[in-house]
């Protein structure tokens, strides 16, 4: 049977969310925003989706905007208060980690290149951290008619390092910064509570924690200036336009409550898995590290850097077993160059291309973990035999 191990990219949709969806793909089809009979039983669902995760995150109602996914909830986090800071002619500097997932570091450069934003980038350590001593360096010397955003995620998607967020929001919030996190990572791992957590706005995907693709949230906090990226009718308070996705929300809402309802047990069930893991692949390949923090870490996610391996041929032949892994993020699968994020943790040229990132979930087992030890310490023999070869 083929092993799952790529969960962070991507999760199967749990059949009882499909189940709470499927009446909205036939028998309430209608258009949320129609007065007609066949547009109130789609709104009433989408108000009460947007009700329950209002409640799960801790948050109003109207603070939650449903988008396609968390690129987009990213996107519209940096984007909104940057073009209202360029309409109002006020200077914008956006603080972001080396780490980020592409959908803040691209969106973060365009607005350099395009509308003339700060980007302050901060350092972080081996283990991928930042300390919140150089954050708080970098909000120093603010232009003091500017608009300052801080954009840090709250779970690596790689390497798995937890941040400290409601820490780095307390520092920011100091110099008068506002505060988006990309959570993706964190449903039925981590709990979430924007109001503890004091962000100004919080990005998530629902393909994350078995809900549908294509479906996101951005918490956007009462009072954070934001003009819309999206244009068009009145949907989302004319946030985000664009026909409701009936079906998609009440999904992410259902997949949000079940993530919430049984993370005591699914954390449990993944760490101990996760512990074996990493333990039996440091004890069982030589030239091996575990990437990210070793204590403060994803429940469910061990990542490796291996001395002279490709990880791309890695997961060839991982494949090959029938093993589904990754070597890092989804986004950027089949990418030959050094990995950005390694070299950001100070690794050299030898070990660059080597990351391997194992992702477990709800179904996953011990005897796949017990297949993943057996199978890996040979394949890792063999792409590095095939390195030296290349390299001769």
């Amino acid at each position: 049977m083929p092993i799952y191990l790529d969960h962070s990219a991507t999760t199967p949709l749990d059949p009882r969310v499909l189940n709470a969806m499927l009446p909205y793909f036939t028998e309430h089809f209608g258009n949320s925003l129609a007065v007609h009979s066949y547009g109130r039983e789609p709104e009433r669902a989408i108000e009460d989706a947007r009700a329950t995760v209002a409640r799960l995150l801790n948050c109003r109602p109207h603070e939650v905007i449903f988008t396609s996914g968390g690129s987009e909830s990213d996107n519209l986090a940096l984007r909104g208060p940057a073009q209202l800071a360029r309409i109002k002619n006020r200077p914008f500097t956006l603080i972001t980690g080396p780490l980020e997932h592409k959908a803040i570091a691209q969106t973060a450069r365009q607005l350099r290149d395009t509308l003339g934003a700060v980007l302050r980038i901060v350092n972080v350590d081996h283990f991928g951290r930042i300390d919140p001593g150089d954050l708080r360096a970098a909000l120093t010397n603010l232009p003091a008619d500017g608009v300052a955003l801080v954009s840090l995620m709250l779970v690596n998607n790689e390497i798995g390092t937890v941040y400290p967020v409601a820490e780095y929001t307390a520092i920011a919030h100091e110099y008068g910064a506002l505060v988006h996190t990309d959570a993706v990572q964190a449903p039925g791992h981590f709990p979430l509570d924007v109001a503890a957590m004091g962000a100004d706005m919080l990005a998530l995907s629902s393909h994350k924690f078995y809900g549908p693709k294509g479906m996101g949230v951005l918490v956007l906090r009462e009072g954070v200036p934001f003009l819309s990226s999206l244009t068009g009718a009145k949907h989302e308070d004319y946030r985000r336009a664009g026909t409701h996705n009936t079906p998609g929300i009440v999904g992410t809402a259902a997949a949000l409550e079940l993530a919430c309802a049984e993370f005591d047990t699914h954390v449990a069930h993944l760490s101990a898995l996760r512990e074996r893991l990493v333990q039996g692949v440091l004890d069982r390949v030589p030239d091996c590290e575990l990437t990210g923090d070793p204590a403060v870490r994803h429940p469910g996610l061990a990542s490796f850097v291996f001395k002279n391996v490709e990880s791309n041929t890695l997961l060839m032949h991982l494949d090959q077993h029938g093993i589904a892994a990754s070597s890092g993020s989804a986004c950027k699968v089949g990418n030959p160059q050094p990995s950005a994020i390694l070299t950001a943790l100070g690794y050299g040229p030898e070990w660059t291309r080597g990351g391997l990132r194992l992702s477990l979930g709800r179904a996953t087992t011990d005897a796949e973990i017990d297949t993943v030890l057996d199978v890996l310490p040979g394949v890792v023999e063999t792409v590095r035999q095939l390195h030296w070869i290349a390299a001769d």
